[in-house]
């Protein structure tokens, strides 16, 4: 039975508006630029935030809270593609090979702060490698070219900074690159505009004052997370069933693997509170608690030696043993890599300063108003500080120079003595009685009789309507100052994402075609550049809203 199509449902009855028959088509019409594909115009408007670190890397889009992913550096990330040997049984036993002298830890480091003999092709392979996985890993996006942030320590050697953007502007073709300082963007991130930013990172220890979202000042000390690493090695070596005797070969130096000594500094090594702090020795205004127990069990089942010690498996060493140790044995690393109170303050040298004169010394050398805002606002950042107890015991030894030496740079048995002498406590408490002396007007008038003369002493100012102006749009609310405090921040990463999601220009902007044809040499330092034609080298108000080509700077990494 053969069927027939209606007349209706043919399409070969569709005709066309000039009469002739054409097939079904979708009817065309124009489409405007502004609703075409997003994706070429967000690949302009997106821009990658990228915080660098001495072992990781922290990557996102600007405007997010958190970063999208983190990136460490280790051996794994060196591996090619075909190589297995990770499934070897012998492979966890190959750190051996590589923990000869120095080399130690190295693998799982990007760089160091002594740039002499680093290979700034193998960092620069690294950083490409890490970014490659996180742009497909965390971030979801291609390579497209994006424009980047990047948030550096402000003592980033040139070198290290030359092949961070030679990676960046070569391999990922970005047109535009800022540049931001971590400790700026920590201070953002606290939301406040002055700090003390005490960084405690791998390789040191860096406080840097920043005033109105400027650095003032900034002191280093080598005293970091690595040290904590190797005297955690220290610790556990001395502990081994042949710790007692002497290392025999070269090979022999690191009984144990870094993998394993970061992983217990990391998770068992705390800090003793300090001798000096008033927490301690408060006393409460009710009976302390005391814990319910049974009268019928023994006080022989609970020995006091249980409760202060723990058992870590050491599985690296040449045979896997159990080593135990005391929770006091545990916070030796802690306080003789960041404070050795056991050696007098005259025996360090100025690059292995211990963290509390570190920041007591910065505090020192700050002009009184920038010491009296920063002092309040105190700031810990880096992977350091993280070590359970840390931040109180730095606070509280600073706390206790403060009230003992007070802010006075001269000291010693000298000045105590001069101090502790009756005469000089006579005699400044005679110049302290006596006061200021008056100063009378000439003829008893305040006026002379021509009506020229006034009495500029006692004369009220005149209102300054552009200051009083200035003073309306000034927060009115007591500022803290003077005190030590400590404050917490969402870290450099988030306070980067808030000043680039904000639109605020950077310490520097580099174009590719800038660096491609002139590279770091290129840059002009801060005094060389003309202010009314160039980019203002800080974050406060009254930005300028570009920068010229002919003239760039690298910001505070080229004034080193």
């Amino acid at each position: 039975m053969s069927s027939t199509t209606l007349p209706h449902r043919s399409v070969a009855n569709i005709k066309s508006p000039d009469g002739r028959h054409t097939g079904p088509s979708t009817p065309l019409r124009g489409i405007a630029s502004n609703f075409g594909s997003p994706s070429s115009l967000r690949a302009e408007e997106e821009l990658i935030l990228i915080e660098f670190g001495a072992r990781k890397i922290h990557v996102g889009f600007a405007g997010d809270a958190v970063p999208r992913g983190s990136i460490w550096f280790g051996p794994d990330q060196q591996r090619r593609v075909g190589d297995f040997r990770v499934w070897q049984t012998d492979y966890k036993d190959d750190w051996r090979k590589r923990a000869t002298g120095s080399e130690w830890g190295r693998d799982h480091e990007l760089w160091q702060p002594d740039v002499r003999g680093l290979d700034l092709g193998l960092v620069s392979d690294k950083i490409e490698r890490a970014l490659r996985d996180a742009l497909t890993k965390y971030m979801l996006i291609d390579s497209r070219p994006r424009r980047i942030v990047c948030v550096l320590p402000s003592g980033l050697p040139i070198p290290m900074l030359s092949a961070t953007l030679d990676t960046l502007f070569g391999r990922f073709l970005s047109p535009t690159i800022y540049l931001l300082p971590s400790s700026v963007a920590s201070t953002v991130g606290a939301g406040i505009r002055s700090s003390l930013i005490i960084d405690i990172g791998w390789h040191e220890t860096v406080v840097t004052s920043v005033y109105e979202y400027r650095e003032v000042a900034t002191n280093r000390s080598i005293r970091g997370g690595r040290m904590l690493a190797e005297r955690t090695h220290k610790l556990l070596a001395s502990h081994l069933p042949q710790g007692t005797e002497k290392p025999g070969p070269r090979e022999a130096e690191y009984m144990l693997s870094f993998e394993e000594c970061n992983e217990i500094a990391t998770r068992l090594v705390w800090c003793k509170p300090s001798i000096h702090s008033s927490a301690s020795t408060s006393e409460d205004d009710g009976l302390p608690t005391v814990q319910e127990q049974d009268e019928s069990e023994s006080r022989s089942h609970h020995p006091l030696g249980q409760h202060g010690a723990t058992s870590i498996p050491l599985k690296s060493y040449a045979s896997p043993v159990t080593i135990e140790l005391s929770y006091d044995q545990l916070a030796e690393p802690c306080e003789n890599t960041f404070f050795e109170s056991q050696y007098s303050p005259s025996c360090f040298d100025d690059h292995e300063t211990p963290v509390h004169l570190l920041v007591y010394r910065t505090l020192l050398q700050l002009p009184m108003d920038v010491r009296a805002i920063c002092m309040s606002r105190i700031i810990f950042t880096g992977g350091g500080s993280s070590v359970l107890g840390l931040r109180k015991r730095i606070f509280d030894e600073v706390s206790h120079l403060a009230e003992q030496r007070g802010w006075d740079s001269v000291h010693g048995k000298a000045v105590e003595q001069l101090r502790a002498n009756f005469n000089f406590k006579k005699r400044s408490t005679r110049q302290a009685s006596s006061g200021p002396t008056g100063i009378e007007s000439p003829g008893g008038n305040s006026e002379e009789q021509d009506g020229v003369w006034h009495d500029a002493a006692n004369t009220a100012p005149e209102v300054d309507p552009v200051e009083e102006q200035l003073k309306k749009g000034r927060d009115k609310r007591p500022q803290v100052h003077g005190l030590l405090r400590s404050v917490e921040s969402l870290g450099p990463w988030s306070g980067a994402s808030l000043i680039a999601q904000l639109k605020v220009p950077a310490v520097a902007t580099i174009d590719r075609d800038v660096w491609q044809q002139q590279g770091a040499a290129g840059a002009s330092k801060a005094g060389d550049v003309d202010s009314r034609s160039s980019q203002r080298q800080s974050l406060g108000p009254g930005l300028m809203r570009g920068s010229s080509s002919a003239s760039w700077t690298l910001g505070l990494w080229g004034a080193h």
